[in-house]
């Protein structure tokens, strides 16, 4: 890894998310899954991304998806909210959650895992089914081999 790229990543690395914090991001995400618009999938998502803004408990930011009839129009939820916290001035991710109304708990599809991995390749990632069901993971799981600045390395 480069010296650009170790330095981001150890500055993104996010501390474990503790049993509070996760509670309150998945509320978050639940209320933001309620304001989807999703008229074609009817998949109805919600993200929430726990961001570090100098304060201990930290600020959440959430998102949902929002569908077009032109399918690849369409914004996902998490992507949503990283959208919404860079608007605000917020780059540095402490957790983030996912809610839905599947079955069993939901990742982030590929292209948000590669979005996310940008500003927290360690993210721990939550997620909630509709009958509560939860599964946590990180985002370095779910993307072992993100392309990040050393991709990009022509050295």
């Amino acid at each position: 890894m480069s010296d650009t790229a170790t330095a981001t990543a150890a500055a993104t690395a996010a501390p474990p998310v503790d049993d509070a914090a996760a509670a309150r991001l998945l509320e978050a995400a639940r209320h933001a899954m309620g304001r989807a618009y999703a008229p074609y999938s009817r998949f109805r998502v919600g993200a929430a991304l726990l961001c570090d803004d100098g304060t201990p408990d930290g600020v959440i930011v959430d998102g949902c998806n929002v569908e077009n009839a032109s399918y690849s129009a369409c914004l996902c939820a998490e992507r949503a909210a990283v959208g919404a916290a860079v608007a605000r001035g917020l780059r540095r991710f402490r957790a983030v959650a996912v809610a839905t109304e599947a079955d069993r708990p939901t990742p982030p599809c590929g292209v948000c895992r590669q979005v996310l991995v940008e500003f927290a390749p360690a993210l721990p990632v939550l997620s909630e089914a509709r009958d509560g069901l939860r599964a946590r993971w990180t985002l370095d799981e779910l993307l072992p081999a993100p392309f990040d600045p050393d991709s990009m390395s022509r050295d």
